[in-house]
């Protein structure tokens, strides 16, 4: 058995948008999925699913709160108009499947699908699964309502600053063309700080 995280998730609203819309954000986190992946230099394997589904499993999988977050701010900084709700779920893992997602079973698959399947109107993120306790939903569930007001300009900011490896202030303002003080303003309005203290203590804990 592997313990792993797994991400399951589905693009907000998208019954409303064009198939090319739905394409656009699928490839914006593929590839914001392929980032993550040198995090750590483990190949992750993306898998869309059912049209507006996806997944992905995060290695190690203490970063899959972190991965949640940047795959969010990802597709945000992309301004294609479409979010997607995303449902962590920890634990073992039969097999990962045959070179995709779509055929892989164990505990961290059934988690994911199912809290995904249970999330509200108006939640952006959610965990269940091996470990967590009330403290992590808490945590979580105020996490998805602050993102869900991050605007394109923090969330593009947040892409420096969320792996962990990130660029400092000054690296990233130099990036975006704009002062180091724009970049202040910018990281502040998204929470950033907050951000990464709440990534550093849970990664540190799991």
């Amino acid at each position: 058995m592997i313990q792993a995280a797994i991400l399951t998730g589905d693009l907000i609203s998208s019954t409303a948008k064009r198939a090319s819309d739905l394409d656009a954000a699928m490839q914006t986190l593929s590839a914001g999925a392929q980032e993550i992946s040198q995090w750590s230099g483990s190949q992750n394997h993306f898998t869309r699913a059912r049209g507006d589904g996806w997944q992905l499993d995060v290695t190690p999988p203490e970063r899959a709160l972190r991965a949640a977050l940047y795959l969010t701010a990802r597709l945000r900084a992309a301004d294609l108009g479409l979010a997607s709700r995303i449902a962590i779920g920890f634990g073992a893992i039969t097999t990962l499947g045959s070179g995709t997602l779509a055929d892989g079973h164990g505990e961290a698959f059934v988690t994911s699908g199912q809290r995904l399947d249970s999330m509200r109107r108006g939640e952006i993120l959610a965990v269940a699964g091996a470990g967590i306790s009330p403290l992590h939903r808490a945590l979580v569930l105020m996490m998805s309502e602050r993102v869900s007001r991050w605007t394109r300009e923090q969330a593009e900011a947040l892409l420096a600053v969320l792996p962990p490896d990130a660029l400092t202030h000054s690296a990233l303002a130099e990036q975006l063309g704009i002062s180091a003080q724009a970049v202040g303003y910018r990281l502040s309005g998204a929470a950033a700080a907050e951000f990464r203290e709440s990534l550093r203590l849970w990664e540190s804990a799991a």
